[in-house]
């Protein structure tokens, strides 16, 4: 087996961050890599990724439920109604992350993504016009070429652009972390076999167009 890979239960090699953990392999599987156009999917794992820093994912996974009833299903419409009293009811839910850095940086980048639908026609079509060109992306995708990226060249755009319209907790690290997930780059590893499938699946996808 390549370094960076495990084979599960079922006999398919997978990266081998996912782990034997249950939701973890279904994430693996269902989600990470696959690529996406729906701006509520989008806002909410950008939030998510804020929330993560200095935590594991999995730790933010099993908590995604909790933190979809307390922020609205991340419409970023409702969540940029927010004032201090949710905040003080958001402080008080322990099924989430309680920081009150990262609530406010939720709400604020509610309003902030009203104001770049307005910009840009949709976030995703924003969002999309920062994916790498392929010969931007590595040659290999084994553990030893992957694991020393942890930005790029279009999440460290990204991220600039985000700042400069004043969202927080997009540094390019994190941003990084949301193109992967996101299907922007897609980081399964050679062998994984859920690589072969989000290729295909990014072959397929429609990238949104600025203004729609």
């Amino acid at each position: 087996m390549n370094e960076g890979l495990i084979t599960s239960g079922d006999g398919r090699a997978r990266c081998s961050w996912c782990g034997e953990q249950e939701d973890y392999v279904a994430y693996h599987d269902d989600e990470w890599g696959h690529p996406t156009a729906d701006d509520i999917r989008l806002y909410e794992k950008i939030c998510l990724e804020g929330f993560q820093s200095g935590l594991s994912w999995l730790t933010i996974l099993r908590k995604r439920e909790n933190f979809r009833t307390g922020f609205a299903g991340f419409d970023f419409r409702r969540v940029a109604e927010f004032d201090e009293t949710d905040v003080q009811r958001l402080l008080g839910d322990a099924g989430i992350v309680r920081h009150r850095g990262k609530i406010e940086s939720t709400i604020n980048n509610a309003r902030r993504a009203i104001e770049l639908v307005d910009e840009a026609g949709s976030l995703a079509s924003f969002i999309w016009s920062f994916e790498p060109k392929p010969e931007e992306r590595p040659q290999r995708f084994d553990r030893a070429t992957l694991m020393p990226i942890t930005k790029s060249d279009a999440s460290t755009a990204l991220s600039k652009a985000l700042k400069k319209r004043g969202w927080s907790f997009v540094g390019p690290t994190t941003m990084y972390a949301f193109m992967q997930s996101l299907g922007v780059v897609n980081d399964h590893l050679d062998g994984c076999h859920m690589r072969a499938r989000c290729e295909d699946a990014r072959a397929a996808f429609r990238r949104p167009q600025r203004g729609e």
